[in-house]
């Protein structure tokens, strides 16, 4: 999963620039991000049922083949609407994060859960690392040498993967196929309340995620380069709260009482980094958003894995990742319209206010934020 964030963090932080090259405007070029998280909405469900039922390692080698194909035809594109075709040909194959989140929990003890999905999200942080330093360094051989860079990355993984990865779910053959939840359980799991949360946080994630690149070039005058390293910080700090600092904070606090946290500290970035105007205010509000956003997001799926049995593990997880995508399609396209139309600072007040909303929303709910 670190290699699968490799080839993610190199496109990520360049794709609203490389856009430009083929005139497309700020929310056109988020709109690409978008794209991407719109196929993944549709497809995320079902490749998380189909591993219930046929194992997670199948699933995984497929997304990265995709990953491999999407990156590939960014890279050949000619015009924009080919750069389209190749984010939702990644976005559908783009199964892997919930399905590696199902083969954890698989193998996870609950009262470790949530210290190695945490352990998991730092894969996805130094990958994330790696991979705006990467492509950084490439871009300077050409716009196209980072997605060239990141579908032979994708392609090398899925060989690693056929070769080496193991199968977590051997019983999933003998599986119970029935709805990937029953309608009673929605309410009385929480799993409404928390796939609410996700949706509502990532939609303001997702809009800085999309929009940082070109804030960072109209406020502090950033290329692609600085963009890449600035993005290659953030991955380092999310690795280490998320190895350092999740488990004992669900110890402490709970899962419900850890989210609480996140959130508000992700709120409070937001609003700070809608002020910055200077290296010396950006560190801080980076600091404070991503101290946050690292807190919330292995919480989140550590709650949601474990309101469920093994053999619906991987659809519902599935569905909280196709809430995120449609998180992604709403949050970049939102805060590329703000950005354009109402100014700079807009998409990040917005989103701390949807930061805000999303800690109600956990606040509102006893369950959620009592001690595991």
């Amino acid at each position: 999963m670190a290699l699968d964030l490799v080839g993610f963090g190199i496109v990520l932080p360049i794709l609203p620039l490389y856009a430009e090259r083929f005139g497309a405007g700020p929310a056109a070029a988020t709109g690409l991000v978008a794209a991407f998280s719109a196929a993944q909405l549709v497809a995320s469900p079902l490749w998380g049922r189909v591993s219930d039922r046929i194992g997670r390692k199948p699933v995984l080698v497929v997304s990265l083949i995709g990953t491999c194909l999407g990156s590939l035809v960014t890279g050949l594109a000619g015009a924009l609407w080919i750069l389209f075709l190749g984010r939702i040909i990644d976005g559908a194959s783009g199964g892997s994060v919930s399905v590696a989140q199902a083969a954890v929990a698989d193998v996870a003890p609950p009262e470790q859960r949530a210290r190695l999905f945490g352990l998991l999200g730092a894969a996805f942080g130094l990958g994330f690392v790696a991979g705006p330093a990467i492509g950084g360094l490439a871009a300077l051989g050409g716009p196209k040498i980072p997605f060239l860079l990141a579908a032979a990355i994708a392609g090398g993984n899925a060989v690693m993967a056929i070769r080496r990865l193991p199968e977590t779910h051997p019983g999933a053959a003998h599986a119970e196929h029935g709805p990937v939840l029953e309608r009673i359980d929605w309410h009385r799991s929480g799993v409404t309340a928390l796939l609410a949360v996700a949706f509502t946080s990532l939609v303001a994630f997702s809009a800085f995620e999309a929009t940082f690149s070109l804030f960072g070039e109209r406020r502090l005058g950033l290329k692609i380069a600085s963009t890449g390293a600035v993005f290659a910080a953030v991955g380092v700090v999310l690795s280490i709260v998320q190895v350092k600092l999740v488990g004992p904070a669900v110890d402490r606090l709970g899962e419900g009482g850890t989210m609480l946290v996140g959130l508000a500290l992700d709120a409070v970035g937001l609003v700070a980094l809608a002020l910055v105007h200077s290296w010396l205010t950006l560190a801080p509000a980076l600091f404070l958003l991503v101290v946050g956003q690292g807190l919330v997001t292995p919480t989140l799926s550590s709650a949601v894995a474990g309101r469920v049995g093994a053999h619906r593990r991987g659809g519902v997880l599935g569905v909280q990742q196709a809430a995120g995508g449609l998180a992604r399609v709403v949050g970049p396209m939102a805060g590329g319209f703000l950005f354009q139309h109402a100014g700079v600072p807009v998409p990040y007040l917005v989103g701390a206010a949807f930061m805000a909303l999303a800690a109600v929303l956990v606040a509102s709910r006893p369950d959620l934020r009592a001690h595991p």
